[in-house]
């Protein structure tokens, strides 16, 4: 097949081409780089010309409000020419309990592109992963202070990316779903002690405090990041590290 990977020049999207490709379909990755501007439009058409499956796995730049009409308008644009091209299979990249936590803006921002593809005119696929373990590091800056780190201690089943890419390569290569697939990592563990986890794996001798109002995470209710009936992916956090 002739696979169109909006945003395929990133972190899952580069991977998600080299294994589709790998199994034997023409994946194309399309980016701003690559001339492609979803926001205005510019290249959009082209880019999904002639393709049997567009998978969307490009990200706001932004995680605030404003990232909901980066999905709005990127979607907008997309379908309309997934529509025109005669796109048979429309995937987007989604989050494990996004529809739970509507004090974030970028969780109702994708509940809000979830909710477009869903209502659109084309057969679709929503994998929705939890959290990234190549993101943790960015997670620790985030509430970082001097000598501290302070992380509440949110339940967390930390996914590699490459379990991702392979995820969401093997649906787009699939009949649409129609629904949803949840995929996760094996292990479920507070987000504080992820973080006393990857500190000493990286020799940083920072302490971490549990800090139950810290960080984007602080406002997640319960468990909801997680699902132990997802599908669950082979990569441990602590090999991921090593």
């Amino acid at each position: 097949m002739k696979i169109a990977v909006i945003g395929g020049t990133g972190l899952i999207g580069s991977q998600v081409v080299k294994n589709l490709n790998a199994a034997g379909h023409e994946a194309v990755p399309h980016s701003q780089s690559t001339g492609v501007d979803i926001i205005s439009g510019r290249g959009v058409e082209e880019a999904v010309a002639g393709a049997d499956v567009v998978v969307n796995v490009t990200n706001s730049p932004t995680f605030d409000e404003a990232s909901l009409a980066f999905f709005q308008t990127s979607m907008d644009n997309l379908l309309a020419a997934a529509r025109k091209g005669g796109v048979g299979h429309f995937v987007i990249l989604s989050i494990v309990g996004a529809d739970q936590v509507p004090e974030l803006d970028y969780y109702r921002a994708k509940v809000l592109q979830e909710k477009i593809l869903v209502a659109g005119p084309i057969p679709y696929s929503i994998v929705r992963a939890t959290q990234f373990m190549d993101f943790m590091d960015a997670v620790l800056s985030w509430t970082a202070d001097g000598d501290t780190v302070r992380l509440p201690a949110t339940p967390i089943q930390p996914i590699a990316s490459k379990d991702v890419a392979h995820a969401v390569a093997e649906v787009a290569a699939g009949t649409p779903l129609n629904g949803i697939h949840n995929i996760a990592g094996p292990e479920i563990l507070p987000l504080d002690e992820l973080g006393r986890i990857t500190l000493s794996h990286e020799g940083d001798n920072r302490t971490v405090v549990t800090d139950p109002t810290a960080g984007m995470f602080a406002v997640v209710k319960g468990d909801v990041l997680t699902d132990k009936n997802a599908h669950l992916a082979p990569t441990r956090y602590a090999d991921w590290l090593s």
